[in-house]
């Protein structure tokens, strides 16, 4: 029978008929992105796949082409969650179908205490209520269009750096009012099919050994009857304690807790139970026929990887990108330009024509298509075809040196260069057999090989890798770098120029696992095509203070890069000469996937190189310089008074540089808002001084983001909420109805007006932030959001405007008696367009108060 018929099974029934062996490898899953089917009772499996901004499908190494959606915080900038809810339905719904995924494991939703988190850049805000909203609609469009759903990282998951062991210490008040309340909103609103637990201890036991939060909280207060698992880069660290927490997948399938033998023998010794394993395999189960239900099509399919686009597909991409991009700073109207008013135009900057789609690790992927903002802005500019265009790189700020996927080419000049997989004598052997197992060509130099392996190689393999470097116009000088997770050589022209072979440094790159990047330098001849060898192993070489040649199961990795050897200083002049010479200097900076990547925390807000020196000396060259910066967080700028017009444009996947385009030359009235506050320094970041691992433990307090910078009165570069227009707004007219409240609700309306007095049309989001009474003296945040809605208004139009305020805009945590508390008292409520511009109040007040646990 097709897989499909899963979807009218007897799951009880079929679980009867488990054999203890069947029971344990459903609870198991097979590599890295299945589980497993069980063909004699007709169980089908069924394929996951990331997915945070884009769904990559199976294979890190040469993968299927793929949408990329903005960043999460660039869809928390939307403020917008039924736009959102079109790019789960549109969008990732139909991506993962064409990937033959029936589960993507997104979105995450924990929170930025710091925008120093190597992972920052995938949860939506540094606010529980507008992460919680975003992540519901989110969900509810993956599976209104019949995928699953996986939120994560359940819960504190928010650094890298040691993520698989620190101990994240936070007060019952600080989970549930911060840390909880994304996936609590979530699972209210939208109700996951599945749970990803985090790597990390929360308050001393590591969170898929927690039964207080899987079984507890997760089950038997918000009443999920869905699945828990661990799917991703050995996050399970037990047999029977994630078993007994818990926890119903543990994958990848490889060097797993959950092999036969190791279940098999925690049942003998009575650490585990049959009925227990049976009651996680029935979540797996459960979750298969919900995927037969939801998309019969991928069950019955062929389950290969497919690429499409169309117009609409990308439109939609195009818009949610724009309207993710904040306007930060407008002096004197200097945007949007007008193409017709313009002579002469210098692009500038390391990001204007770099491959910039996203952060790294899990979100990374293999684009369908990508505009970088150099070209959007030519584009842009065909209106006005006497334009003339000039570029210049300005500063490096890479960390680590280019790809050279469009240096490379093979003999017979495709792009790339072809790799050749050898396996050895043995398992065992470190020498490689002289005839190749399989060839083909490789079009890409950061290779994250995973398990994207040919069937029939040994454990211990090796893979060469040949081509040639671009003839160049005159002898450059040409700076190679190597990174590998396993042991490396470079050759050029059969001159080793780089060994990471012999003896190698530990880095952070491929998710902690790589080397150090080893530099080289050859001296490129004009017009010759040079030779370049790599030979890769995947058992990793001794190092400086761990001298074990650890065999890379699944996580082996070689990336080549390189660049030109250029004079920092002569960068600099040439960028100054050409913006001195330019009606208007557009300067493209900020950071990329090396930067803010999973695997790894950054050490500064600070952009990279001599960005800040670059953009100094370009407005001092052009007073009309805009500066268009990309991170998928908070980043420092203390040229800031000095510039007159700043676009924030976050990470944008595929359409970033026509998105980017779209609002600087006025297609697109920005109407973003940021997601997180950004900073004037990194001392006034609420971990500042104890965002790291210290012992292994990790302390979070109750004050995050903008009700820190408000506590404390500190005033941010640019506040949580901010985000300016090409028109003006007013918001007048604030009434509130009389709260209604019983013995567990409360209700309430908050009532305005909003005109768009200036001459465009734009898009305004209303924010309501709310005061609690001083009665029970405890600390509570100046301020919270607790509503918002996004208003879209064309000249001289106005709208009244109506957000409902529930029980969770009243409610704080009560540690004593473990329970949800609205307390009688006078509530101060607070409406403006960003946590620092709140112009309307009023208040209310609640002659009685209640308890109430659950949802």
């Amino acid at each position: 029978m097709p897989p499909s018929d899963f979807a009218r099974a007897n799951i009880p029934e079929l679980v009867e008929q488990l054999t203890t062996e069947e029971s344990i490898l459903l609870v198991a899953g097979v590599g890295s992105w299945k589980t497993h089917a069980v063909e004699r009772l007709g169980i089908p499996a069924v394929k996951v796949s990331d997915g945070p901004n884009g769904i990559r499908g199976n294979h890190f190494l040469m993968g299927t082409p793929a949408k990329c959606l903005p960043s999460a915080t660039a869809l928390g900038a939307t403020w917008d969650p039924q736009l959102v809810h079109e790019v789960g339905l549109k969008l990732l719904a139909p991506e993962a179908k064409l990937r033959a995924a029936s589960v993507i494991l997104a979105p995450t939703c924990n929170i930025q205490r710091s925008p120093l988190g190597g992972r920052s850049f995938e949860s939506f805000s540094e606010d529980p209520y507008l992460s919680g909203m975003i992540a519901a609609f989110y969900v509810n469009g993956v599976q209104e269009g019949g995928i699953g759903a996986t939120i994560k990282h359940f819960v504190g998951n928010d650094k890298e750096n040691d993520r698989m062991a620190y101990d994240s210490i936070i007060s019952e008040r600080a989970l549930r009012e911060v840390y909880l309340m994304p996936f609590m909103l979530a699972q209210k609103l939208a109700k996951p099919w599945a749970y990803m637990t985090a790597y990390n201890r929360v308050n001393g036991t590591h969170m898929s050994e927690n039964p207080a939060f899987l079984q507890k909280i997760l089950r038997d207060e918000w009443k999920f009857d869905g699945m828990v698992h661990f799917l991703k880069l050995f996050g399970v660290y037990s047999v029977d304690l994630s078993i007994n927490a818990g926890l119903d997948l543990e994958m990848p399938g490889v060097n797993k807790w959950r092999s036969l033998d190791l279940m098999n023998r925690s049942i003998g010794s009575r650490k585990i139970t049959q009925r227990v394993i049976k009651q996680r395999a029935t979540k797996v189960l459960e979750l298969v026929q919900k995927c037969a239900i939801g998309a019969p099509e991928i069950l019955d399919g062929d389950g290969e990887e497919r690429t499409q686009e169309s117009d609409a597909d990308n439109s939609l991409m195009r818009r949610v990108a724009a309207q993710s991009i904040v306007l930060l700073k407008n002096d004197g109207d200097l945007l949007p330009l007008r193409p017709q008013n313009l002579k002469k135009v210098a692009i500038i900057g390391g990001n204007a024509k770099a491959l910039v789609l996203s952060g790294g690790g899990s979100a990374a992927l293999r684009a369908s298509y990508f505009i970088s903002p150099y070209q959007g802005i030519v584009d842009a500019l065909t209106a006005n075809p006497d334009v003339e265009v000039t570029y210049s790189e300005g500063a490096r700020a890479y960390l680590t040196s280019p790809s050279l996927d469009k240096e490379l080419s093979t003999e017979d000049g495709k792009p790339g260069w072809m790799g050749s997989w050898h396996a050895h004598e043995s398992d065992e052997s470190m020498t490689p057999l002289k005839e190749p197992l399989k060839v083909e060509r490789i079009d890409e130099t950061r290779m994250f090989i995973s398990t994207s392996t040919p069937a029939g190689l040994t454990q211990r393999w090796t893979l060469r890798l040949r081509g040639y470097i671009q003839p160049r116009e005159k002898d450059t000088p040409f700076e190679f770098g190597l990174i590998c997770s396993g042991r490396a050589k470079l050759y050029v022209d059969g001159e080793l120029l780089i060994d990471s072979w012999t003896r190698q440094r530990r880095g952070d790159y491929f998710f902690g696992l790589g080397s150090l990047e080893e530099y080289g330098v050859f001296n490129l001849k004009a017009g010759v095509k040079h030779n370049v060898l790599v030979e890769f192993c995947n058992v990793r070489a001794p190092a400086d203070g761990d001298e074990d040649e650890t065999l890379m199961h699944g996580s082996a990795g070689v990336r080549l890069g390189g660049a030109e050897v250029v004079v920092s200083d002569e960068l600099l002049a040439e960028a100054v000469t050409l913006a001195k010479e330019a009606d208007v200097v557009i300067a493209v900076v900020g950071l990329n996937a090396d930067w803010e990547t999973e695997g790894n925390d950054r050490t500064t807000l600070a952009l990279p190189g001599r960005t800040d020196e670059l953009v100094e000396k370009l407005v001092a060259a052009n007073p009309n310089t805009v500066v268009v910066t990309e991170s998928g967080s908070s980043i420092l700028m203390p040229w800031i008074d000095k510039v007159p017009s700043v676009v924030h444009a976050w990470y944008l996947g595929n359409a970033t540089g026509h998105a980017i385009a779209d609002v600087l030359f006025g297609l697109q009235n920005p109407g973003g808002k940021l997601s997180l506050t950004f900073p004037n320094a990194e001392e006034d970041v609420p971990a500042y001084g104890h965002f790291h691992s210290e012992n292994g433990k990790v302390n979070q307090a109750l004050l995050k983001g903008y009700k820190h910078f408000q506590h404390r009165k500190i005033k941010p570069l640019f506040a949580f909420g901010h985000g300016l227009s090409y028109t003006t707004f007013d918001l007048s007219s604030l009434q509130l109805s009389q709260p209604t409240v019983t013995s567990d609700e409360f209700n309430l309306t908050v009532s305005l007006r909003i005109a768009n007095t200036g001459g465009v049309a734009g898009a305004e989001v209303v924010q309501v932030y709310v005061t609690f009474p001083d009665m029970s003296g405890l600390t509570h945040p100046p301020l919270q959001l607790k509503g918002f809605a996004k208003v879209m208004l064309e000249p001289g139009q106005s709208e009244v405007v109506n957000i409902q305020l529930d029980k969770y805009a009243v409610s704080y945590w009560e540690e004593r008696f473990a329970t949800w508390v609205v307390e009688k008292g006078e509530y101060l409520v607070q409406v403006g367009n960003s946590s620092d511009r709140l112009g309307l109040q009023a208040k209310f007040v609640l002659e009685r108060g209640f308890e109430w646990r659950g949802l």
